[in-house]
């Protein structure tokens, strides 16, 4: 009896080994962004512990419920793993009448990859300096303040309303399609504050194209490491994006087990650390249970924000 256990277990996990086929990684984002960067780079460093090729595959839509219904829809045999993130795994299932998937059923967590801060930034000419400047700016003129971002339920949006529900302000919220559009028209002036992506606008920033003035999340990131965190300036928006790694549900234990190994190893290892960290992100190698509870705690907090907003799927 026990050799036939040991050998079931060696044939649950064989697909998991076999490296005749590269590992799928969907990314339900377009290219470009700061999902497709930390997908590639993690994919490409997981292919060296895994000793099989990791093909990136970008399926976007529905706010990225498109390629997670792909990737929890594929065979669990550990050949298709998929990119989750804040919107995919917490978000949007308060901004959709209904999922494709269920975001606690049909996902076993492999592991936290990554957070991803976000600059609070106005326009070179607002006339504000700080923080506690902008507030005293913005209370007065109410809904005549805009804030832009990518769109509904993005962390860009909901750090927004965090804000404006701790400062009292009345900010209104305007959702574009187009990052480079919500940046251009900030920087004109015609929307005057974004709590943008550090990566979407890093560059802009130093170059006096923005003018930064904190950052989201509980630390100090090291690409502004002058700039304080919200949460130092008096306003406690602690919103962040995040992303990690997924598997369909039925996925066996020792193939999980082996994609959560060459995950932790992939973001541990200081070279990955370098490039996500450049990009103004910050690495988070936690494994497979922390990342489930990490989910769990941070779809109970973003509800409250989500309802707060009375935001819809775009």
């Amino acid at each position: 009896m026990r050799r036939r256990a040991v050998l079931a277990g060696a044939l649950l996990a064989r697909p998991a080994l076999a490296q005749d086929r590269p590992l799928r990684l969907i990314v339900p984002y377009p290219p470009g962004g700061a999902s497709d960067f930390i997908g590639r780079v993690v994919g490409e460093r997981m292919a060296r512990g895994l000793g099989q090729a990791v093909v990136v595959e970008n399926r976007p839509g529905a706010g990225g419920n498109l390629g997670t219904e792909i990737g929890l829809r594929a065979a669990p045999d550990g050949q298709t793993i998929t990119l989750g993130a804040i919107g995919t795994l917490a978000v949007n299932r308060f901004l959709f009448r209904s999922l494709p998937y269920d975001p606690d059923r049909d996902v076993a967590p492999i592991s936290l990859l990554a957070l991803v801060p976000n600059l609070m930034v106005v326009p070179p000419a607002l006339p504000v300096a700080s923080v506690a400047e902008f507030v005293t700016w913005a209370k007065p003129r109410g809904g005549a303040v805009n804030f832009g971002s990518i769109g509904n339920g993005t962390s860009q949006h909901l750090a927004g309303v965090q804000f404006n529900m701790l400062t009292g302000t009345a900010m209104q919220h305007v959702p574009y399609r187009d990052p480079a559009q919500v940046n251009t028209d900030l920087m004109e002036g015609r929307v005057q504050v974004l709590f943008q992506s550090i990566s979407g606008v890093a560059e802009m920033a130093r170059a006096g194209r923005m003018k930064a003035l904190a950052v989201t999340g509980e630390d100090r990131v090291p690409a502004f490491a002058t700039l304080p965190t919200l949460r130092e300036a008096g306003v406690d928006v602690t919103t962040v994006g995040w992303f990690g790694l997924v598997a369909p549900a039925a996925t066996p234990a020792p193939v999980l087990a082996r994609l959560e190994a060459a995950a932790l190893e992939a973001v541990r290892d200081p070279a990955v650390a370098e490039r996500i960290v450049a990009t103004g992100s910050i690495p988070r190698a936690e494994g497979a249970e922390a990342f489930r509870r990490f989910i769990a705690v941070e779809t109970t907090r973003l509800q409250a924000i989500v309802r707060a907003s009375g935001a819809t799927a775009d």
